[in-house]
C-alpha cells in the first residue's frame, strides 16, 4: 500500500473509532457532532487531532479527551499521538453533520 493509501485506511478506522465517543448530553457521536476539527496524520504515522468541546466550562473537558486519546492509540498503525484542544472557531449547532442532524431529530 503507497502512503497515501496507508493514512487514508487510517484515517478511516480513526474516524470508525471516534463515531463510538459522545458527548454525555447530546446524544450525536462528536465526530458527527462536529467536534473534531481536523486529522492529520505525518508520514511516520504520527496522528494529529485538532477538537473542541461545546463549550469550554463543557463537565467532560477532562474525561472526553481521554477517551479521545485511548480511542485513537487503539487503532492499529498509530505509531504517536497528539490532541490539540482549540475553541476558535467556536463550535456550534451548524457544525453537526447531515446524519447527526437527522439523530437528533433536526432534519
Amino acid at each position: 500500500m503507497d502512503d497515501s493509501a496507508t493514512k487514508n485506511k487510517l484515517e478511516s478506522l480513526i474516524i470508525e473509532q471516534l463515531k463510538t465517543v459522545y458527548d454525555p448530553e447530546i446524544p450525536v457521536n462528536i465526530y458527527d457532532l462536529g467536534l473534531i476539527y481536523h486529522i492529520d496524520i505525518s508520514d511516520d504515522l504520527t496522528v494529529h487531532i485538532q477538537m473542541t468541546l461545546t463549550a469550554p466550562n463543557c463537565p467532560v473537558a477532562e474525561s472526553l479527551p481521554q477517551e479521545v486519546r485511548e480511542r485513537v492509540t487503539s487503532v492499529e498503525g498509530v505509531k504517536a499521538f497528539d490532541l490539540e484542544i482549540v475553541f476558535d472557531p467556536p463550535w456550534s449547532m451548524d457544525m453537526i453533520s447531515e446524519e447527526g442532524k437527522l439523530e437528533l431529530g433536526f432534519l
